[in-house]
């Protein structure tokens, strides 16, 4: 879902020349500067060989009931990420920006929020300049797949969210496009090193211009 807002976001960046898009199905749509890379994430390191890009925006992910099992899930959300940054890095990008989940903690005591902590660490690991890291809360936002208890959620997220509060707060729900939006904010902020946005810092993403106007050199070619 995020993955799809976020092509339509890069389309409507003016500093980006192309636009990579790397997904195991076709994407089913067309666009001058968008090129759609069908990918096995085992063998994409192969796959991509002699690709450039300066940006790279990863939203894989699945989960626990969509993977089946433990072992399932971290092959999707450490191992193909991991494998994809990897790639990325020998792409020549310089930043990455990546969707992790509010809550994410090696201390945590659910599997899915320590699993997220582990990709969250291994990518700072890989020798990125910028590695930007967003933690949304509930994703809202029409999926192709349904999920009972995300639509549930959607629902009552307008009664939810103002109860959340402080630390809390990390924990609202989001819509999808602003996630998508911020994504790409991230990467127009130009900081670097190490950051990871929640809630609060997300929206202001979402809505991050440049102070000067877009630069004229040689505009970007982002990877995700």
């Amino acid at each position: 879902m995020v993955g799809g807002l976020l092509i339509q976001a890069l389309l409507e960046a003016p500093e980006y020349s192309r636009i990579f898009a790397l997904t195991r199905r076709p994407l089913g749509r067309e666009h001058a500067r968008l090129a759609n890379r069908i990918v096995i994430f085992e063998r994409m390191a192969e796959q991509l060989k002699g690709l450039t890009a300066q940006d790279a925006f990863c939203c894989i992910g699945t989960t626990m009931a969509e993977a089946g099992s433990q072992d399932a899930f971290r092959e999707v959300d450490v191992d193909a990420v991991l494998l994809f940054a990897q790639a990325a890095r020998a792409a020549g990008a310089n930043r990455f920006v990546v969707l992790s989940s509010a809550g994410a903690s090696a201390r945590s005591k659910k599997f899915y929020l320590r699993t997220k902590a582990e990709m969250e660490d291994a990518v700072t690991m890989l020798g990125f300049p910028s590695v930007d890291i967003l933690q949304p809360g509930l994703l809202l936002g029409s999926r192709k797949q349904s999920r009972p208890l995300e639509l549930l959620g959607g629902l009552l997220a307008p009664l939810i969210n103002p109860l959340l509060t402080g630390p809390r707060e990390a924990w609202r729900a989001i819509p999808a496009e602003v996630v998508a939006k911020a994504m790409v904010g991230a990467a127009r902020r130009g900081a670097r090193g190490v950051y990871r946005y929640t809630h609060g810092a997300i929206r202001q993403l979402a809505d991050f211009k440049p102070v000067q106007p877009l630069p004229t050199q040689p505009a970007k070619k982002p990877l995700g």
